[in-house]
């Protein structure tokens, strides 16, 4: 949709996940949109060149979200939000939206 504004559709899959769901981490973009685990990271390495991302490691996984110090996040979050609102709801389910626990957690089982 927003393909050649950004320059390629990796990069809008990534922005859009990340207004979803605050986080991220390439294997888990790959899972989800089915396409190569290098893409993903190539289009994380580039936004986070441009300082729109950031990345920290928790645990043995480096997770990104967007830069709270861009000087022009609220600007691109308002900009992907009015986007996201055109997108059809089976794209926003498949994709997007936060994947919920489908199985019930053990009686007792701690936090």
């Amino acid at each position: 949709m927003l393909e050649s504004l950004f320059g390629n559709p990796i990069i809008e899959k990534v922005l859009f996940f990340l207004l979803v769901n605050e986080k991220c981490y390439p294997s888990q973009l790959r899972n989800t949109f089915q396409n190569p685990l290098f893409s993903f990271q190539r289009a994380l390495a580039r936004l986070e060149k441009g300082n729109v991302i950031v990345s920290h490691k928790e645990g043995k996984t480096l997770i990104y979200q967007f830069n709270p110090r861009y000087p022009f996040l609220n600007e691109l979050r308002a900009f992907l939000q009015n986007v996201y609102e055109f997108f059809p709801k089976e794209i926003k389910e498949k994709y997007y939206e936060p994947i919920t626990r489908k199985r019930p957690r053990r009686q007792g089982k701690p936090l």
